[in-house]
């Protein structure tokens, strides 16, 4: 059976692309239980890039597929912002309450909705030794609100806003997995590799 790493150690992205992936015979494992502890630096101005750099680079170093990811939320009024920076923009040391509140602040004088547009983006690469890398995306779109809001999520759901005037951390569990821009880029994995399975046979 073919091994793919995952590029990451995180038990909940593991999970999801397992449960997703279940249909292949293939074994996903975390870097740890490949052995590794690289930290691939996220240095490209794309999402897509990021994603693609990590699995191009553990493809390299252990001559087996990889699957990787990167994601962030993107702010119309700002520009895009904080965009691939998402996860440093204020820094290493700042927790995700500094982030949030931050970038309430950055638009707290922008009162009409439409002008509080938001995106929140995954790209999922897949690379094998064999093929050029290839890449999957999910965008989920959506509002800044103007207060943090639920307790169900992490990163910055309590202050992503949906049409419907929830944030994606006032949703339960399962209603923010059918939607999730990390679920999207998934399925489109998914389709890629039963394809590949299908000209196979």
């Amino acid at each position: 059976m073919e091994q793919i790493i995952l590029a990451t150690n995180n038990a909940g992205k593991i999970q999801e692309i397992k449960e997703i992936l279940k249909e292949f015979p293939v074994e996903l494992i975390s870097l740890k239980e490949a052995g590794m502890t690289i930290d691939v630096e996220e240095d490209q101005n794309t999402f897509e890039g990021n994603a693609l750099k990590k699995a191009e680079e553990i493809t390299k170093l252990t001559g087996k597929s990889c699957i990787a990811d990167d994601s962030g939320i993107c702010i119309n009024f700002l520009k895009g912002f904080p965009g691939v920076e998402t996860k440093r923009f204020l820094g290493e040391q700042a927790t995700q309450e500094e982030r949030n509140q931050y970038l309430i602040q950055q638009l707290e004088k922008v009162l009409e909705k439409e002008e509080r547009k938001a995106q929140v983006v995954t790209c999922i690469s897949l690379s094998t030794p064999n093929a050029p890398g290839k890449v999957f995306k999910g965008v989920v779109e959506g509002y800044i609100s103007k207060t943090r809001r639920g307790s169900n999520g992490f990163g910055f759901d309590e202050i992503f806003e949906l049409e419907d005037g929830r944030t994606l951390a006032e949703l339960s569990k399962e209603e923010k997995n059918k939607i999730s821009s990390r679920k999207q880029a998934l399925q489109a994995l998914q389709e890629f590799l039963r394809n590949q399975n299908e000209r196979s046979k």
